[in-house]
């Protein structure tokens, strides 16, 4: 799953500071300051939210900021629901899970990270939320308009740099498949996976095969082709495919989901658009993110019951 642009900065964020010292406080009592369309913000949740912002940016915003922050998070969380657009709890769980593996370390070892820096695994959490629900909100009800033209784009380029707008590269179709290790399986269980991953290797020599053996297999799935190019894929895994012969498998890996391979069904010469022209997109692309997303929060605050208690 992709991950929203607004979580992995915040993953960048939390990355370096969880490396930092943070200063204890004490907490708060509950007490209630903001109610916005019924839902209340208390004091407890302005400092955790301060501690967040300052572990996140290693700077400390004002109390108006933090409010400020908190009052987009429970607007966008309405607008949310009323798109049926609400992360359950495992969804959540599982975007946190991401995080930590992202960071190399453990859901546990990240929890008491934060929690060192008093800062509560639900606050991280409930943040993730509110951007996941936002960036989806966003780039359904806008699709249309954060469009960018490959016209504007290819303008940009030339405007800037002058330089070829693609080069030669790669195309490569596969199919990800997962042989099912359920947690909590014991060592023997995991090495007999794994012969069979080998074994299957070995046996399967073309993409038919493996959708005829692996759809028919129990606990083990092959999902719908993929296709990728040179510029979509890490270097380590360029190097794995280009190495695997069409048709085969790929090494198998562990992942959370079991053991985990590739079957490469065709790899071929294509063109894709060079690293600037990529890159002119994506800024293009976040600038009328950036705008339309602001546009839309503005509109919403304005139709908000905002109702501040206690300043």
């Amino acid at each position: 799953m992709m991950i929203p642009l607004p979580v992995f900065r915040l993953l960048l964020a939390i990355c370096a500071g969880l490396m930092l010292t943070g200063l204890p406080s004490p907490l708060r009592a509950q007490n209630i300051v903001v109610m916005v369309n019924g839902d209340p913000i208390t004091d407890f949740d302005i400092e955790q939210r301060t501690k967040l912002t300052q572990l996140t940016t290693q700077k400390t915003p004002s109390r108006q900021e933090v409010i400020n922050s908190l009052i987009d998070d429970k607007v966008k969380l309405k607008e949310g629901r009323k798109y049926g657009v609400d992360p359950g709890v495992s969804d959540i769980n599982q975007s946190y899970e991401g995080m930590a593996q992202r960071m190399r370390i453990t859901p546990e070892q990240l929890t008491k990270s934060l929690e060192s820096k008093g800062v509560r695994p639900e606050t991280l959490k409930g943040r993730m939320k509110a951007e996941m629900v936002w960036t989806s909100l966003v780039r359904g009800r806008y699709k249309e308009r954060l469009q960018v033209g490959e016209r504007d784009v290819a303008q940009a380029v030339q405007a800037q740099t002058g330089e070829k707008l693609q080069i030669e590269g790669t195309e490569y179709k596969m199919q990800p498949i997962v042989l099912i290790v359920p947690r909590g399986s014991s060592a023997t269980f995991l090495e007999t996976r794994k012969k069979e991953a080998e074994a299957y290797r070995v046996r399967i020599g073309s993409c038919e095969e493996a959708n005829s053996l692996f759809r028919s297999t129990p606990n083990a799935t092959i999902r719908d082709t993929v296709t990728k190019t040179t510029a979509e894929l890490p270097e380590p895994l360029r190097k794995v495919l280009d190495d695997t012969p069409i048709g085969h498998l790929t090494a198998p890996e562990m992942t959370k989901n079991g053991i985990e391979m590739v079957v490469l069904c065709s790899r071929k010469p294509t063109m894709i658009d060079t690293p600037k022209k990529r890159e002119v997109r994506e800024k293009m692309y976040q600038e009328k993110y950036e705008k339309t997303q602001k546009a839309y929060l503005e509109e919403l605050r304005k139709a908000a019951m905002i109702e501040y208690r206690n300043r």
